[in-house]
């Protein structure tokens, strides 16, 4: 993971996307914006968690979450509008 880069008036998000789009859509990306204080030692690489884990830490960071938002797009809108 990327080491936080923390500025008083800025907030910092991850994100990350999966899928091949228009070959094989659909593609669905996820960002979310944590407080700089927040810790959870199960929290890592999304890559590298199994899915029941993913499943445990999904209500978490829902809820401690300042923001958070998935985005699924289809190969039709791929086609239409790019990705």
């Amino acid at each position: 993971m990327l080491q936080p880069y923390y500025q008083n008036i800025l907030l910092e998000g991850g994100c990350d996307e999966a899928g091949r789009g228009c070959l094989a859509g659909p593609v669905v990306a996820a960002s979310v914006i944590l407080p700089k204080k927040f810790y959870h030692p199960g929290l890592n690489d999304s890559k590298q968690l199994t899915e029941e884990q993913r499943d445990l830490l999904a209500p978490i960071i829902k809820q401690e979450a300042i923001c958070w938002k998935i985005g699924i797009c289809d190969n039709n809108e791929i086609d239409e509008i790019n990705i």
